[in-house]
């Protein structure tokens, strides 16, 4: 499936509440991998809406409703580390990715070695 299909795809919660869209969909230059999806929240007229980096494994797709499920109340949400669209985090901020993937109980991809020396660290870009 391309990604620019699954953009602007809606987020709802394990209640049926209404979270947001798929923003953007942010893949790992080392591996390939989807590490996050965008979720856009809140706002008017595309106004104050607040963005979330939201870990992959944390959304499931239900396909009957066309739809991807994020299980997380909307207060908490809320609360989450978010960014404007004028202020992107590094996702490549290893103290970031730990921050995000705490947040949301998942765990970091650390399928693929990262190369480098202790003295070098190489950790994952995110475009």
């Amino acid at each position: 499936m391309g990604t620019s299909t699954l953009l602007g795809d809606d987020v709802y919660n394990h209640k049926g509440k209404y979270l947001g869209h798929i923003r953007e969909i942010m893949v790992t230059m080392d591996s390939g991998r989807v590490a996050y999806a965008v979720l856009s929240f809140g706002g008017f007229l595309g106004m104050n809406k607040k963005l979330f980096a939201v870990p992959w494994d944390a959304l499931t797709v239900d396909p009957e409703n066309a739809c991807f499920v994020l299980n997380v109340d909307q207060d908490r949400l809320l609360d989450a580390p978010g960014f404007d669209q004028n202020s992107w985090p590094n996702m490549a901020d290893q103290a970031w990715e730990w921050e995000i993937h705490a947040y949301y109980g998942t765990q970091r991809d650390d399928s693929s070695e990262r190369v480098g020396t202790a003295a070098e660290p190489r950790t994952p870009q995110v475009a």
